[in-house]
C-alpha cells in the first residue's frame, strides 16, 4: 500500500500543471468515484460537504472523523487512480496522526483548510503553517498538500463585497504555507476570475480554483492559471436537485427519466 500510495501521490503531483491543469469532478462515495474514472478523468477528489451528506451529517466536521475517513478508505479502494480527500481542517486529529491515517487508508493528497470549525474563525498564519508543516514532516512526499484559503470565504454570499480587500491576506497565507510544505494552495471562493488570476500571478505556484455557479467556469479557471480545478459540491448538489424533480414526477404517476 505504501509504495502504491507514493506513486499515486507522483502521479498526482505530476498533473498539477498551470494552464493546463487537472480538473477534479469531486466525488462522495465508491459508485460516483468509479463513474469519474470511467469518464476519464485521471484522479478522483473527494468533497467533505458531499460525504458528509451522504452520512447524515452536515459539512465543516460535524461528521465524525472515523466516519469520514472510512467512507474515504472505500473511495480509494474502490479505484486505481489517484484519491485526494477532503480532510477539511484534520478534523481535531494531531498532524502526524492524520498523516498516518490518511496514508493508511489509501490517499495521495489531501485538502487541509485554514477554518477553525470550533471557533468559526481563521487559524492564525504561523499555526496553520506549523499543522502543515508537520503533516509535511509525517507524510513525506507520499501524500500530495493542497492547503485550503479561507479569507474569501466570509464575503462571498454578498456579489457587492470587494474581495480585493482580502488579497493581501491571501497571499500571506499562500506564501507560509508553500513554504510549510504544500505542494498547491487553494483560494476558495473567489468570486472573481480576474482576482484570482492576480492570486496565481502572484503565488508563483500550482493554485487549485473552484468552479462554481457563483464563481467562474472551468476554462475561467483554466485561463487564470489555474493547476487544479475542483467542483467542490456541485456534481453532488446537481444530481440532488434531479433527483428532488424525479421525486416529484413519480408522486404524480409518470416514471423517472
Amino acid at each position: 500500500m505504501a509504495g502504491m500510495t507514493s506513486e499515486h501521490a507522483r502521479t498526482l503531483r505530476a498533473l498539477h500543471r498551470p494552464g493546463d491543469p487537472l480538473l477534479l469532478p469531486n466525488a462522495w462515495d465508491a459508485d460516483t468515484a468509479r463513474l469519474v474514472v470511467e469518464a476519464g478523468y485521471p484522479a478522483v477528489a473527494t468533497s467533505s460537504g458531499a460525504v458528509a451528506a451522504a452520512l447524515g451529517f452536515s459539512d465543516h466536521e460535524a461528521a465524525p472523523a472515523d466516519a469520514m475517513l472510512d467512507a474515504a478508505a472505500r473511495i480509494a479502494a474502490a479505484v486505481d487512480v489517484p484519491v485526494t480527500v477532503d480532510a477539511e481542517a484534520g478534523y481535531g486529529l494531531e498532524p502526524e496522526v492524520l498523516a498516518d491515517r490518511l496514508l493508511a487508508l489509501g490517499a495521495a493528497g489531501c485538502n487541509l483548510e485554514d477554518t477553525d470549525h470550533k471557533t468559526g474563525e481563521l487559524r492564525p498564519i504561523a499555526e496553520q503553517a506549523a499543522f502543515l508543516r508537520t503533516v509535511r514532516r509525517a507524510a513525506g512526499r507520499s501524500l500530495v498538500l493542497n492547503a485550503r484559503i479561507d479569507v474569501f470565504v466570509a464575503s462571498f454570499p454578498d456579489p457587492a463585497a470587494d474581495q480585493s480587500a482580502f488579497l493581501g491576506d491571501a497571499l500571506d497565507r499562500a506564501a507560509a504555507y508553500l513554504d510549510a510544505g504544500a505542494d498547491c494552495v487553494y483560494p476558495i471562493l473567489v468570486r472573481s476570475a480576474d482576482l484570482a488570476a492576480q492570486f496565481v500571478s502572484a503565488a508563483n505556484a500550482p493554485v487549485n480554483l473552484l468552479a462554481h455557479p457563483m464563481t467562474f467556469p472551468p476554462d475561467a479557471a483554466r485561463a487564470a492559471g489555474a493547476a487544479r480545478i475542483s467542483l467542490g459540491t456541485g456534481l453532488w448538489r446537481a444530481q440532488r436537485l434531479w433527483l428532488r424533480e424525479q421525486l416529484g414526477e413519480l408522486r404524480l404517476g409518470r416514471l423517472p427519466n
